[in-house]
């Protein structure tokens, strides 16, 4: 009777007891489960919210010091007929930029300088006299191309917008900028493509009234010394479908530019 008790309980005991190949199977389950841990942690830490991809993008747009480049603008309406323009362009910091037109005849010498967001001047030669621009006007177009002169003298995106990070396509951040409270801007929302690699923006849409006015788009990106660049523009007005094209030549970065340049007694000077 002893005996038939002890070996019950011994098959008790052994019944309850893990097997050698369920304890690895537990503490590879583990494993496996660390790892995916650690690996959710590891990409929501590197995760970049869309604020953080703007200032990056602001950032890049605003690096050199100065800058210097020729600009060529090629105007077309929806028939194909064309316009060209060349001007200079002088930048320096994030806030200051001259651009002084060369040629055609009928638009040499008028210049547009920008000192500020709302400090914003245009000269007209035939009236010999400096001018401001309001606020109030900023959404018109400039000199008749498709760019507004708000789409001139935007320097920060961020200071301006919020920024939401809509997904990731085309090794591209998709994010969407939203007025923030009191902006002085024209637009109800941005659409920004920009280029995971360098923070470059590649395609820009603007929005007013719920419906897609105009599209940006940037080619021809090259690092030129130490910083990245997009030597041709193109900005497109769906409601007319009229584009201008901007293509930059000449480029050079951190001359030491004074700061005379940034003067409406210069902006009155001839090229």
């Amino acid at each position: 009777m002893l005996n038939e008790m002890l070996q019950i309980k011994t098959l008790s005991t052994d019944r309850h007891k893990p097997s050698r190949e369920s304890r690895y199977t537990g503490k590879r389950m583990y494993q496996i489960l660390f790892v995916i841990v650690f690996l959710m942690l590891t990409t929501i830490a590197n995760a970049q919210t869309g604020k953080e991809i703007l200032v990056k993008v602001d950032s890049v747009m605003n690096a050199p010091k100065d800058m210097t480049a020729v600009e060529k603008m090629t105007l077309t309406d929806k028939s194909g007929s064309q316009k060209d323009r060349d001007t200079k362009i002088y930048q320096k910091g994030s806030e200051w930029r001259l651009v002084r037109f060369l040629k055609p005849a009928d638009v040499r010498g008028v210049s547009f300088l920008r000192l500020a967001s709302n400090r914003l001047y245009l000269y007209l030669p035939a009236f010999r006299k400096v001018r401001r621009i309001s606020s109030s006007v900023k959404n018109e177009n400039f000199m008749g191309t498709d760019f507004s002169y708000e789409d001139m003298s935007q320097s920060s995106y961020s200071n301006d917008y919020t920024a939401k990070l809509l997904k990731k396509e085309n090794k591209q951040y998709v994010l969407e900028l939203k007025p923030k409270p009191n902006a002085d801007v024209s637009y109800e929302k941005l659409i920004l493509y920009v280029d995971q690699s360098n923070y470059v923006y590649r395609k820009i849409e603007y929005y007013n009234n719920g419906k897609k006015v105009k599209v940006l788009t940037v080619d021809n990106i090259e690092k030129i010394g130490k910083y990245w660049f997009g030597k041709k523009m193109e900005m497109r007005n769906l409601k007319n479908d009229h584009k201008t094209t901007l293509t930059l030549t000449g480029i050079k970065f951190d001359q030491g530019l004074s700061n005379r340049v940034f003067t409406e007694r210069n902006l009155k000077r001839p090229e």
